[in-house]
């Protein structure tokens, strides 16, 4: 059977940490920034988990990330 490949995309919007929660960046901070308030841009600036109903489907797309649950 062939290596499982990767999901290039996937594994660059998703970081995989130490005790094996997927991060990910929040939207809203590409532009449009100036009406937002500091603390606001301070929350989404911020990385945050994966769903619980996403993470199924992500860690399919990164079959060699470590993963543990």
């Amino acid at each position: 059977m062939p290596k499982m490949k990767t999901h290039r995309a996937a594994a660059k919007r998703y970081k995989v940490t130490a005790t094996g929660k997927i991060m990910k960046r929040q939207a809203g901070i590409g532009h449009l920034l100036q009406h937002k308030s500091a603390s606001r841009k301070r929350r989404i600036f911020k990385m945050v988990g994966v769903s619980e109903s996403h993470v199924a489907l992500v860690s399919k797309e990164l079959p060699y990330k470590k993963y543990s649950r």
